[in-house]
């Protein structure tokens, strides 16, 4: 991915080869600037790759559609609309609600605890729970696979665990394929099944880890505990090192 700037051509992004499985949860961390969000942007069909092609279920991707969902570092709930209204954004800017799509996102409110809270405005519930109302919007409509971008950094650090936890229980049972950029390095470790490495401007991929934990019951929190992570941190953050 090239841009055009003031300075000239700008290379975001280059060599990046990458097969991501369904079902699949994937990390992708990099340096500031290395273009992490440019790629969730060209995997959502936002903007077009100037060479080379993303295939999404065997097609070409064109543009933007209905089988991507993208979640960003704020929720960007409506403060004029109630909860249920802010979950139905999708399916209404897609010209999709009827009875059938609405009763789809009450079933995920309940299922997610959020429903008794339906007439409640956004500033009346707390960061963790507009980030899950968010999750839910992105859900709304079915997508395959979801991006995240940077979705829990607005949050502090003790929401952010507990909202990580809660994101990752909803995606797994939802079987969505997923995709996060972060910067968090523990993050990336305890969410993932493949961490992505990419390099600085022009981003391409340094390296990929495979993260094998030993815990029973595998959870974003869980997974801090394991013996094996601090390996994995050690090595990530070796690869981010900006002298290499």
């Amino acid at each position: 991915m090239k841009y055009q700037s003031l300075n000239g051509e700008i290379t975001a992004l280059e060599n990046i080869n990458l097969h991501v499985k369904k079902g699949e949860f994937i990390s992708i961390v990099g340096p500031s600037g290395c273009g992490k969000s440019t790629l969730l942007s060209l995997i959502a069909g936002l903007i077009l790759p100037t060479s080379g092609k993303i295939l999404l279920n065997g097609k070409m991707v064109t543009g933007t559609s209905n089988e991507v969902g993208y979640m960003l570092q704020r929720d960007h709930l409506f403060d004029w609309r109630n909860i249920l209204g802010n979950a139905l954004l999708g399916l209404e800017i897609r010209n999709s609600l009827n009875e059938e799509s609405k009763q789809y996102v009450v079933e995920l409110l309940k299922t997610y605890g959020l429903y008794e809270f339906k007439d409640k405005y956004p500033n009346q519930l707390s960061g963790g729970m507009r980030q899950r109302v968010a999750l839910i919007r992105t859900l709304a409509t079915k997508p395959d696979i979801l991006l995240l971008d940077e979705a829990f950094s607005a949050l502090d650090y003790q929401t952010r665990l507990a909202v990580s936890e809660d994101i990752y229980s909803i995606i797994k049972k939802e079987k969505k394929t997923a995709i996060l950029v972060t910067h968090d390095i523990a993050e990336s470790i305890s969410m993932a099944d493949r961490v992505v490495v990419l390099s600085r401007r022009p981003g391409t991929i340094k390296n990929i880890y495979e993260i094998k934990l030993s815990c029973e019951n595998r959870t974003p929190l869980s997974c801090r505990d394991a013996p094996e992570f601090r390996y994995y941190f050690n090595k990530i953050w070796k690869e981010l090192d900006v002298h290499v």
